[in-house]
């Protein structure tokens, strides 16, 4: 994984009412480190919604949550030129910590509506946000190396969001 992403399963806690998982805590250091999320949102998008590229120069970090449905989560880092890609569904809840300097994005994959959640570490600023947009077809978001593979058949080339997975 690129330097500042993280991956946590959250815990699930079923009886027969239904379940309960914490989604974000103060004292998970192990996530957070020294951030502290100031902020909420929700995301729903429609199946193979593609919501990419955008990257946060102050200092921004993210924190996606899937709650329903499933999503590709893609982070690049445009000097190294490597890229993560991460699937997250509502199935088996994680949260994934992303640093706002990479380029990131997800696309929503399977035939039904996503629901997202995420945090972020800095509000949002309406008359001067902290954003870098790119189209999500950006023929620069080439990666040389694909969750730390280089003989992806991916690599090298533009990044296709609609690739054919197993191909």
């Amino acid at each position: 994984m690129l330097k500042g992403i993280v991956v946590k399963l959250l815990e699930r806690i079923n009886d027969e009412r239904g379940s309960f998982s914490e989604l974000i805590r103060d004292d998970w250091n192990d996530i957070l480190g020294e951030d502290r999320p100031v902020q909420s949102n929700l995301s729903v998008s429609y199946p193979r919604v593609i919501r990419a590229w955008h990257r946060h120069v102050r200092g921004q970090n993210d924190y996606f949550i899937v709650l329903r449905g499933a999503v590709k989560i893609c982070v690049y880092d445009e000097k190294t030129k490597e890229l993560d890609e991460i699937v997250s569904t509502g199935q088996d809840p994680q949260i994934v910590r992303v640093p706002g300097n990479y380029w990131h994005g997800f696309q929503v994959v399977g035939n039904h509506a996503a629901s997202l959640i995420y945090f972020t570490t800095i509000l949002y600023n309406y008359e001067n946000p902290d954003e870098e947009r790119r189209p999500w077809n950006d023929q620069r978001i080439a990666p040389r190396s694909i969750n730390g593979k280089k003989n992806d058949p991916r690599t090298g080339k533009p990044w296709d969001w609609n690739y054919p997975p197993y191909k």
